[in-house]
C-alpha cells in the first residue's frame, strides 16, 4: 500500500479546486461533449462518482473510531454514514440511466438534421 500524502488537507484542497474546475468546464460544453463527461463521472467502480462514494465510507470508518475514542460525537460518524448509504442509493439509480448516458456519450455529434425531440420533465419512476 502506497503511504498516505505528506500534506492531505492540500491534497483535498486542489481536488476541491479540481471539481470546481471540472464543474465550470461541464456547464460551458456543448451537449454532446457535457454528456460524454457526466457518463464518464458515473461510470461504474472507476468514475468519480463512485471515487466520492468510497471517499465519504472511508471517512465514516474513520469517524466511527474517533468517536469510539470519545475525539468526535457519534452523531458525526452517523451523520457520515448516512451520507455514504445515501450517495449510494443515488448511484443505484444512476445505474438504470447509464446505458442512455453511454450511448448518446459514443454518438458522433451531428449537426445537421432534425434536433431531438424535447422530452418532459416530469418523469414517473418505475420500480
Amino acid at each position: 500500500m502506497s503511504h498516505p500524502a505528506p500534506h492531505p488537507i492540500g491534497l483535498a484542497d486542489d481536488i476541491t479546486r479540481q471539481l470546481q474546475l471540472l464543474a465550470d468546464h461541464l456547464a460551458q460544453l456543448p451537449p454532446h461533449h457535457a454528456t460524454q463527461v457526466i457518463a464518464h463521472i458515473i461510470k461504474p467502480d472507476v468514475g468519480l462518482f463512485d471515487r466520492v462514494i468510497g471517499l465519504v465510507s472511508v471517512s465514516s470508518t474513520v469517524a466511527r473510531v474517533q468517536a469510539e475514542r470519545g475525539a468526535l460525537p457519534a452523531e458525526v460518524w452517523l451523520a457520515l454514514g448516512r451520507a455514504a448509504n445515501d450517495l449510494d442509493a443515488v448511484g443505484g439509480d444512476l445505474d438504470e440511466h447509464r446505458a442512455a448516458l453511454r450511448r448518446v456519450g459514443t454518438q458522433p455529434a451531428t449537426n445537421t438534421g432534425n434536433p431531438p425531440l424535447p422530452a418532459p420533465l416530469v418523469v414517473r419512476r418505475h420500480r
